[in-house]
């Protein structure tokens, strides 16, 4: 059985983070594995409250893991200081890690900061360079180009602008008003158009971390970057089409719990 690790935030109502991604491994047959650089209080409405574990205690985790079930790939979502990222890049470089996603997350489906400033700085400079693919939404190209996407012409040039700047393959998701979840995969062999078709769904909160931790478990049973994000998506559109609403709340829903039974998720993942 393949193995992969999420280096990431846990979600205490289970729709994104840590909670999100092991769901998803495990709907495609890996065995996941975790380390949590923190902890949050959130549900269907927003994130009300962070703490962060130590850049020790996560590092200890990393350890754990890597000197004894060697990940075949891994997702690195929600880091949100920047010890703890230095920490991860040490770890990467210090295992020869394979395979790495990074979800550079910075601020939730419900508007929520995730990030400090500086830890944006270090993100860029330690951690995306590592990687083995990067899978930004409009907004958080825009801060790692530093420049605007208002159109699909912009999707290429940034997509471009980041490859060159960081060496690495990017998967720039599309929708923010952009275009009809059309992504745009930027690697070795070109660029390619992933279309999709918008779903109305108002569900939408952990879908970045679920279509990363798919990309991460094909990549880890040995799909090439090009057939592991194609799977990904039709896992991804798959579970935003089965549409499971479990928020009880007054106001619209900011979730998506994206194992909505374990036969459609077998079907995804397939």
């Amino acid at each position: 059985m393949k193995t992969a690790l999420t280096i990431a935030g846990s979600d205490s109502s289970g729709g994104a983070g840590i909670q999100a991604d092991l769901k998803t491994m495990t709907a495609h047959h890996v065995f996941g594995m975790s380390a949590i650089t923190a902890l949050t209080a959130q549900n269907t409405t927003g994130v009300t409250d962070i703490l962060e574990v130590t850049p020790g205690f996560l590092g200890e985790q990393l350890d754990a893991v890597f000197t004894d079930i060697f990940p075949d790939a891994v997702k690195i979502g929600m880091v949100s200081g920047t010890e703890l990222i230095r920490v991860i890049a040490d770890r990467l470089r210090k295992y020869d890690a394979k395979n790495v996603v990074v979800d550079p997350v910075m601020v939730a489906t419900s508007g929520a900061r995730l990030i400090s400033e500086d830890a944006i700085e270090t993100l860029k400079q330690e951690l995306i360079p590592l990687a083995t693919v990067i899978t930004p939404n409009i907004p958080e190209a825009e801060v790692l180009a530093g420049c605007s996407i208002r159109s699909e012409e912009d999707m290429v040039s940034v997509g471009r602008k980041i490859r060159k700047s960081y060496g690495v393959a990017v998967l720039m998701k599309g929708g923010h008003s952009v275009n009809d979840a059309n992504d745009l995969l930027i690697e070795d062999s070109g660029e390619i158009w992933l279309h999709g078709t918008r779903i109305d769904n108002p569900n939408t909160h952990g879908t970045g971390c679920t279509l990363s931790s798919a990309i991460a478990s094909n990549l880890a049973e040995g799909k090439t970057l090009e057939q592991a994000v194609r799977s990904a998506k039709d896992y991804l559109t798959g579970a935003i089409a089965a549409g499971l609403d479990l928020g009880k709340g007054s106001g619209p829903l900011d979730h998506a719990y994206l194992v909505p039974d374990m036969d459609a998720d077998l079907l995804y993942a397939n």
